[in-house]
């Protein structure tokens, strides 16, 4: 053990997880790479889970950042602040919601703690609507509507909480239906569910679910559960913190993949808008978000200096069109994952969208999840020079690959070939 794990021992709560028998200390990157404090050199296709979403050490926020901290670092939101208004607007403009307002936060779960509050108040209902196998956070309230038992420490909550069946395609009771007949049962099942129970105040749901092993449903499932909710006069949050920004490759966010009834009510977003930084937030129609009837401030929240770093990383994504690279470099990485998961019994699917890659592993000849071979292959990928995540709902025992949008082909070759050479020594 190194000296500095021992000390994160003696000062971390036993829970705060670690990557790794022999934990990894990251001492700089740049690019699509990361450089541990041994000097080695590693592909880095998580990017700080999905954070690191254009380059590390991208020279155009690197920049904002420090002219701005040599401005002024804080000031809060009792005072105008110029970064913060410039990027609600460009959010705004670009989350397809009519009328809408921007609250910035610090993270995706205080996003999500946020929305929960914008759309309990607005509905006057505690109750709210998730999706099995989902995650929101680990916030008490995000706890509370997380549908995964590995990220949920307790069953106590300020809310009501019920799952609904979809968010998960190939496992379940509907999993032998074809798309369509599983996009019906789906809204059979929470017209059924609305009928049992009070008015809940809104849906939460992860267009593709990010902890969960990036798994999704058909394409126009949650549009056709709009029709349900809006006669009942329920809100839908989309949680776009994993998959906002043009990840996916064929939508800027999830929602736009199941639109035919419009856009979400409100919107959260975290994570990769800032490249780093810690930058989250809620976008809403007016009339939701201004629903609160008290005063409310951020202190971090909307910070000059991470603004001025979602500007520039915006911009850059944007102008370089990484939406499109996405959906061109992760169309090559997911059939090559996908042509080197057809020789492996390990591998019982290989699904995703852009660069936004889960890799599910089983135990050879059968449909059970197999955690530890999960961690076997994390293991190896890390010996050959590259990280990745994992994830899953009963058990952790998908891959989740989701490099910075940069990446280019010759980098997905790579890591293909290096988690091909994982998979083949883990057996």
């Amino acid at each position: 053990m190194s000296s500095l794990h021992h000390r994160h021992l003696a000062v971390s709560p036993e829970w705060l997880a670690l990557y790794y028998r022999h934990p990894l200390e990251l001492t700089h990157g740049e690019g699509r790479h990361v450089w541990d404090a041994d000097g080695n050199r590693y592909l880095d296709f998580f990017g700080g889970i999905l954070t690191t979403m254009t380059a590390h050490a991208l020279p155009e926020v690197t920049k904002a950042v420090s002219e701005q901290a040599a401005r002024i670092i804080h000031s809060s939101t009792l005072y105008l602040n110029r970064p913060m208004i410039e990027l609600a607007e460009r959010v705004a403009s670009l989350s397809g919601i009519p009328d809408a307002r921007v609250f910035f936060t610090t993270s995706g779960t205080e996003a999500n703690d946020t929305a929960l509050l914008l759309a309990t108040t607005y509905r006057r209902s505690n109750q709210i609507l998730a999706m099995r196998n989902s995650y929101h956070g680990r916030s008490f309230s995000a706890v509370s509507i997380t549908g995964n038992n590995a990220w949920s420490p307790t069953s106590l909550s300020p809310l009501q909480t019920l799952y609904v069946h979809g968010g998960v395609r190939t496992r379940g009771p509907y999993a032998h239906l074809s798309d369509e007949e599983f996009t019906a049962a789906c809204v059979a099942d929470l017209e059924d569910l609305l009928g049992h129970t009070r008015a809940p105040a809104a849906l939460i749901a992860e267009p593709i679910q990010g902890v969960g092993g990036f798994t999704s449903p058909p394409d126009g499932l949650y549009g056709a559960f709009r029709e349900v909710l809006n006669r009942h006069g329920v809100l839908w949050i989309s949680d776009e913190v994993q998959t906002g920004w043009g990840r996916s490759g064929e939508h800027f966010w999830g929602w736009q993949a199941h639109a035919q009834n419009g856009p979400p009510d409100i919107l959260t977003f975290a994570k990769g808008i800032g490249n780093g930084m810690s930058i989250g937030g809620v976008v809403a129609r007016a009339e939701v978000m201004n629903c609160l009837d008290a005063n409310s401030i951020s202190t971090f929240g909307g910070s000059p200096v991470t603004m001025a770093a979602g500007l520039a990383n915006l911009s850059y994504l944007l102008e370089h069109d990484l939406q499109g690279n996405a959906r061109r470099v992760g169309g090559l990485l997911i059939e090559r994952l996908r042509a080197i998961g057809a020789t492996s019994e390990r591998v019982r699917e290989v699904r995703g969208r852009g660069l936004m890659i889960g890799v599910e592993l089983v135990k050879p000849g059968t449909d059970e999840a197999d955690p530890a071979a999960a961690a076997a292959v994390l293991e190896a990928a890390r010996e050959g020079g590259l990280l990745i995540g994992k994830g899953g709902g009963h058990n952790t025992s998908v891959l989740r690959i989701a490099p910075p949008l940069s990446l280019a082909i010759p980098e997905a070759e790579e890591g293909a070939e290096i988690l091909a050479d994982a998979l083949r020594e883990v057996g």
